[in-house]
């Protein structure tokens, strides 16, 4: 049985390569997390917590909804 991805997308990848070729080990430090989580989050396997959708949002200075999509 596959195991359905969670309805919520994100933009995080493209806003790292926006945000000067940010990586993802400096994304987790920089909102407290694991590299791992990072790309957990950008393929799409974990939903982040609501505490980190607010950091990445404010690390790349946008609104979560421009991070963050929902498809229901």
């Amino acid at each position: 049985m596959m195991t359905k991805r969670p309805p919520i997308t994100n933009r995080v990848r493209e806003l790292r390569e926006l945000h000067g070729h940010m990586s993802q080990a400096e994304l987790a430090k920089a909102i407290g997390v694991t590299r791992q989580t990072v790309i957990a989050i950008e393929q799409g396997r974990y939903s982040p917590s609501l505490e980190s959708a607010f950091r990445i949002s404010r690390v790349f200075d946008v609104g979560l909804e421009e991070v963050f999509g929902w498809e229901a």
